[in-house]
């Protein structure tokens, strides 16, 4: 009992830290997964590709919570692989619980689809990976944002307290830049505190977003986040007359603009500059899918 599945990155445009409502879009960055199921197998073990050391709870728990559900107490085994960068900002977590439950979901023989009528809708398989993120500790809000993106494409606005899809649209752009300094920030070590103290930006980006003015909503955000989490204002400003919309992304580090490819060449002119990696790239408006 085998499968295999891929999910891609996001990039935000609403954090959800300081109100539990966010927006998040999906970017061409991928993670894939393996699973292999053994009904006289005890347990789960995880691996993830070129980093034996790495920390396989989220993975682990996504195939136990897929088999709690839907399976008959399979055993297994789970690997994963990705270019996604991990505790950057562009979603790494979500990916890799989507990819795992949709490849879990089929090596169980299950469809699952953007579908009322499928074995398993997208958004029901989203949230087996958002309580999975829940149990391994890895999130603070659920990013039910994130994952919803990553597993159904386009961008999606969220209530993270509820598990709630608010919205849904194809991407408001097609071409994105990513900016990925050297550190790195884990969400789950997030001064919320001080997320909450830009909730009336936050509620003004939400209210932008839902309208559909994502690019603007992304450019509020990544203002007042930057500020509040403590990251230099200047990668966007420096973009800012070039793109469409720019935001740091979750809780950083990273920084993404969204808006034409060739402005956006411009704008990697400038970033290019800056220690750490850029990447023009495209947005995506599917998401997760089996292999």
């Amino acid at each position: 009992m085998e499968g295999r599945a891929a999910a891609p990155g996001a990039g935000t445009v609403v954090n959800a830290l300081a109100t539990g409502r966010g927006a998040a879009f999906a970017l061409d960055l991928e993670t894939t997964a393996t699973v292999e199921l053994d009904p006289d197998a005890e347990g789960v073990t995880g691996a993830i590709a070129g980093a034996p050391d790495g920390d396989t709870t989220l993975i682990e728990r996504c195939v136990e919570r897929v088999v709690d559900r839907y399976g008959a107490d399979e055993g297994g085994a789970v690997e994963t692989e990705s270019e996604v960068p991990t505790a950057a900002g562009l979603k790494s977590s979500s990916a890799a619980a989507n990819a795992t439950v949709v490849a879990t979901l089929s090596a169980l023989g299950l469809d699952v689809a953007n579908d009322p009528d499928a074995d398993v809708t997208k958004t029901e398989a989203c949230r087996v990976g958002v309580r999975a993120a829940r149990d391994a500790g890895v999130t603070v809000t659920g990013a039910f944002d994130d994952a919803s993106a990553s597993m159904l494409g386009g961008v999606t606005v969220t209530d993270n307290r509820e598990d709630e899809l608010l919205a849904r649209d194809d991407p408001f752009a097609e071409h994105a830049l990513v900016w990925t300094p050297p550190q790195r920030a884990y969400s789950a070590d997030a001064d919320t505190a001080a997320c909450e103290r830009v909730a009336p930006m936050a509620e003004l980006a939400t209210e932008l977003a839902l309208d559909g003015d994502c690019a603007r909503a992304m450019t509020v955000n990544g203002l007042a986040f930057s500020a509040a989490l403590g990251f230099p204002t200047d990668p966007a400003v420096e973009a800012m007359t070039d793109c469409a919309g720019v935001s740091l992304s979750g809780t950083g580090p990273s920084v993404v603009a969204v808006g034409d490819r060739e402005a956006l060449a411009d704008v990697r002119e400038r970033w290019d500059d800056r220690d750490g990696e850029t990447r023009l790239i495209r947005t995506r408006e599917t998401g997760a899918r089996v292999l």
